[in-house]
């Protein structure tokens, strides 16, 4: 019988043990591997191409979302399933998972019997390899409120920065910092990736997205609202004559973001 290759990566001695343990007399199931730091994990996952790897966020050097990051998948001979495993519980962390490529995500303490299902599950044995149609919509629920979430945090600033909805870069400008907040190192292409990308979505031209943006911050400039946002970032940032880029802007507003845990 071909077993399912499973690999654990986990900082805690303890909850490698206790999975170890449970998978004693099993013989649908064989762990290949075990990692302690995310560095570990990504060599380990890419030369062992295990079927299912169970993946914690919070880890010395590299953590899961680094790891889920910065495989390369071209090294694989396929690409594992990812189950999550984590203290952390807001919806903003699951969309990340999810977004990164998990395909399921529990909540630590972890219950032995669930785990060994979901591995099954997602190594292909007695049970489909999608996803139920409860977690799905699990999933989607927590996408839909870290969305929400997250466009009313910009909606509030905009408005207190004294940037006005109905302008073409407002839209734009709210676009580009979930970009930077999914993917930081956009903000090193911008002119490349980011805006390309936005003109796609809102079918438009990359040139036509900067001059919009530009001019979303001028107006909050020329309203004269400095003062908001300095308080925002809770230090003086900016004077009147001190007007950021679009990638400065960009770039501090999607990591002040971040910060509070978008």
């Amino acid at each position: 019988m071909k077993k399912i290759k499973l690999i654990v990566v986990d900082d805690s001695e303890e909850f490698i043990n206790n999975v170890k343990e449970s998978y004693f007399d099993d013989e649908t199931v064989e762990i290949i591997a075990t990692a302690k730091d995310g560095i570990e994990a990504i060599s380990k996952i890419e030369n062992f191409c295990p079927d299912v790897v169970i993946l914690d966020i919070v880890m010395p050097e590299v953590d899961g979302f680094g790891v889920l990051a910065n495989l390369n998948y071209s090294k694989m001979t396929k690409k594992p399933n990812f189950i999550v495993v984590s203290q952390l519980t807001g919806d903003n962390f699951i969309n990340k998972a999810i977004s990164l490529g998990a395909s399921y995500y529990l909540v630590k303490p972890v219950n032995m019997a669930m785990l060994k299902d979901r591995v099954k599950e997602f190594g292909g044995f007695n049970a489909p390899k999608k996803k139920s149609t409860l977690d799905d919509k699990l999933v989607e629920q927590a996408l839909k409120r870290s969305q929400r979430t997250l466009d009313e945090k910009l909606a509030n600033i905009f408005i207190t920065v004294g940037i006005p909805a109905h302008i073409k870069g407002y839209q734009f400008l709210r676009e580009a910092i979930k970009m930077a907040i999914d993917s930081p190192e956009i903000i090193n292409s911008i002119t490349k990736k980011l805006y390309p990308s936005i003109a796609d979505k809102f079918a438009t031209s990359p040139s036509k997205v900067e001059r919009a943006i530009r001019h979303a911050i001028e107006v909050a400039w020329n309203r004269g609202k400095i003062e908001n946002i300095n308080n925002i970032f809770g230090i003086k940032i900016y004077t009147a004559n001190d007007k950021p880029t679009n990638g400065e802007f960009i770039a501090l507003l999607a990591d002040k973001m971040i910060m509070e845990g978008a």
